[in-house]
């Protein structure tokens, strides 16, 4: 079943938006009392709001309720509007320079919040199933550069051969990791 495009009120502001047709990577804690820095972790394919926010917000109406109001960080996304009409409504987007760089909030009636880790879209699988995972467990309280590290260390290719000064290649990698030799 298709669903119809959702189209902004203004022509300049936005495009015509529809769900993407691949499946939606996102993992949300379950409602239980507020715990830690997220409330779930999404993976989306670019950081075009226009073409990834569609499909977040249908699978949200849910939770947090009717949605009002989508805030992110200004310099982690392309420029987008300041509203997108989604089901026949008005949502306010709103971007801050302020606003971690790894995450979206999207606040529905009554002012109910959801805080989701954003997992780069160039992550590799392996890394964003992990932070997807952990970030959507019921007790996690980690923040969300304890959430991430495994994934940005997941992007960064280990050297080739010897590292500098004769290093092996576990060597240097665990160095640039923060790791240090005495």
């Amino acid at each position: 079943m298709m669903s119809s495009p959702h189209t902004s009120t203004n022509p300049s502001v936005s495009t015509v938006l529809e769900p993407s047709r691949h499946p939606l990577r996102l993992q949300l804690k379950a409602e239980a009392p507020t715990t830690g820095y997220v409330d779930g972790a999404w993976w989306p394919r670019s950081r075009d709001l226009g073409v990834e926010l569609p499909g977040l917000l249908a699978k949200l109406t849910v939770r947090p309720g009717r949605i009002e109001r989508v805030t992110y960080n200004s310099t982690s996304w392309e420029p987008a509007g300041r509203r997108l009409t989604f089901e026949g409504r008005a949502i306010r987007l709103e971007g801050f320079r302020s606003q971690h760089p790894d995450t979206v909030t999207v606040t529905g009636q009554g002012r109910q919040r959801l805080t989701l880790l954003v997992i780069p879209p160039g992550a590799r699988v392996e890394a964003a199933q992990h932070a997807l995972t952990t970030a959507s467990k019921r007790a996690n309280v980690d923040s969300t550069e304890v959430l991430l590290a495994h994934n940005r260390v997941a992007q960064v290719a280990p050297p080739e051969g010897p590292g500098p000064e004769g290093m092996d290649a576990a060597t240097h990698r665990w160095e640039i990791e923060g790791g240090r030799i005495q």
